[in-house]
């Protein structure tokens, strides 16, 4: 996916790496970790998360010392940038200066080459060379480098994400990494109109997210519960509607401004922001701050319970219009990506002619603004317009007819993005026994996540249709940073690999080995995580 050129410079925002926030001891469910165990010096090349296309181990390893420099082209801005981000990296734990240097004065140090001519390697693609005598990452595109410098983190030792000085020794096994992406999609939605979450908080999230190449952030910025950003036509949404949360908490919302840090900070880990705005159902927080969205002009009071289906804009109304029209055109020009997601899910209180007809004048409008639609699989009981995305969220029991939809809109040219429930949806309880998180999809262990072929999950629709795939994370039950921690770990990093690996080396025997591998790197991340009995841990 190309990432608006502005990331360059915006890699000057972070060198300190992802985890830099603790996580919330009193949101643990009791099984997280406290995993200490001894690693191997030099970690096997590929075994890492997700796991590269191809790896061809050859010879003795690359050792990281207090002499190497890391090379970039002066010449270009967003390689010196990623030069400092991947120095910021690795600095707070090896100790080391690691001077970013013009590519020619390297040595036998870390060298980032862009090369234009790497037209295999796609847009995000790299080649990892590692050899006594140097570590060299060339990509065709920035964004290539930055994924490349993710893998470099996990050839390391777990200590490496660490904020004090570790002993290494800090060794990269031998041998040349070639990984191009799955798929162009590969996303993680963030629910902050149940619960609402700071800026650094969704920061925290996304450097969670670069460490597996994911590329999409997916904000969920209303609700029935509560409206999270500022628009400055329609004050109330923030002002009122965005004053609670589930359970009667104080709420919160981002201004625009807050919104463009988020923006510009995912950009910078060569993530791309797509932000919702559900309608015309879950839009209780707008119905009460604006009566005249209302069909009988009475303002709804503000909700904090987690029941879905009750709320609806008033379609007939032309001021509805007005609203998405104001709406759609101030949040797009805060965002510089290609997509708004316009939500259409659960709208059980609008009939089906209105919806229709609300989908026909609203999907024009997102076009309008320069934007592409993406929407929940529901859209596709109207008329997607040409070229939108559908997010399909079903079960694997979800009804024949239902899922025959989709595949039709698939084979007519819209484009899928997979969140099945069962399979993707974070919130959902690990057993039973887990505190946190919803059940209504079932219960969703680690291999469950993980164990399943996007490209064959949706009968009937073609596999170039699959874009890709996201796994969303609700936050009815979720109230902090640690609650969101124990909930996407270890799930997260398995439905990255699903976007990111080949079909051809998806196995779960073989991945929950190097999943049971990053515990001491979310150890060292502050990641609470879920120990779960499917994964061979190592020893506490």
């Amino acid at each position: 996916m190309t990432i608006p050129r502005l990331i360059g410079s915006l890699l000057l925002f972070a060198t300190a790496g992802v985890g830099c926030g603790e996580a919330a001891a009193d949101s643990t469910d009791g099984k997280a970790s406290g995993s200490a165990a001894a690693e191997p010096e030099v970690r096997p090349l590929g075994r890492i998360v997700p796991v590269p296309a191809s790896v061809t181990p050859e010879g003795e390893p690359y050792t990281l010392t207090a002499a190497t420099r890391i090379g970039v082209d002066a010449r270009s801005g967003e390689s010196q940038a990623l030069g400092r981000y991947l120095a910021g990296l690795l600095r707070p734990a090896t100790g080391f200066p690691l001077p970013v240097v013009d590519d020619r004065a390297a040595g036998h140090g870390i060298r980032l080459r862009l090369d234009p001519d790497e037209t295999d390697l796609g847009e995000e693609g790299y080649r990892l060379h590692s050899a006594p005598d140097g570590l060299t990452l060339t990509a065709r595109e920035p964004a290539g480098l930055f994924r490349g410098v993710q893998t470099v983190r996990q050839q390391l030792p777990s200590a490496v994400e660490r904020k004090s000085v570790q002993p290494g020794p800090w060794k990269i096994a031998g041998g040349t990494v070639t990984d191009t992406p799955r798929y162009a999609y590969r996303g993680a939605m963030l629910d902050v109109a149940r619960h609402f979450f700071t800026v650094d908080e969704v920061r925290r999230y996304i450097d969670q997210l670069a460490l597996y190449k994911v590329n999409t952030l997916h904000l969920h910025l209303s609700d029935d519960q509560g409206w999270r950003i500022a628009v400055d036509s329609w004050p109330r949404l923030t002002t009122h509607g965005g004053s609670t949360e589930v359970g009667g908490g104080a709420g919160g919302f981002y201004t625009k401004a807050q919104y463009r840090e988020i923006v510009e900070y995912a950009a910078s880990r060569y993530q791309e922001v797509i932000p919702e705005i559900d309608m015309p159902g879950h839009t209780n927080a707008a119905l009460a701050s604006y009566a005249e969205l209302t069909c009988d002009g009475v303002a709804p009071p503000l909700y904090t319970g987690t029941k879905v289906g009750f709320s609806s804009l008033c379609v007939p109304r032309p001021v509805t219009y007005d609203f998405v029209d104001d709406v759609v055109r101030e949040i797009a020009a805060l965002t510089p990506g290609r997509y708004l997601h316009i939500g259409g899910d659960e709208a059980h209180s609008t009939s089906h002619a209105d919806y229709v007809a609300f989908m026909d004048k609203v999907q024009p409008v997102v076009a309008k603004y320069g934007k592409t639609v993406v929407g929940w699989h529901q859209l596709t009981g109207a008329t997607p317009a040409k070229g939108a995305l559908v997010q399909y969220w079903g079960l694997d029991r979800t009804p024949a007819e239902e899922k025959e939809r989709v595949a039709a809109a698939a084979r007519n040219g819209t484009g899928l993005i997979l969140s099945p429930a069962d399979r993707t949806y974070l919130d959902m309880k690990y057993t039973k026994d887990t505190p946190l998180g919803l059940a209504w999809a079932g219960y969703v262990e680690v291999r469950r996540s993980y164990d399943w072929n996007p490209a064959t999950y949706l009968p009937g629709a073609p596999e170039d249709a699959v874009r890709g795939v996201e796994a969303p994370l609700w936050t009815e039950t979720l109230a902090s940073p640690g609650d969101l921690d124990v909930m996407a770990f270890p799930r997260l990093p398995g439905i990255a690999e699903l976007g990111w690996s080949p079909a051809s080396t998806h196995d779960w025997d073989a991945y929950k080995e190097r999943l049971a591998e990053q515990a001491p790197r979310f150890d060292a991340l502050g990641i609470t995580w879920y120990r779960s009995p499917e994964v061979p841990w190592p020893a506490e």
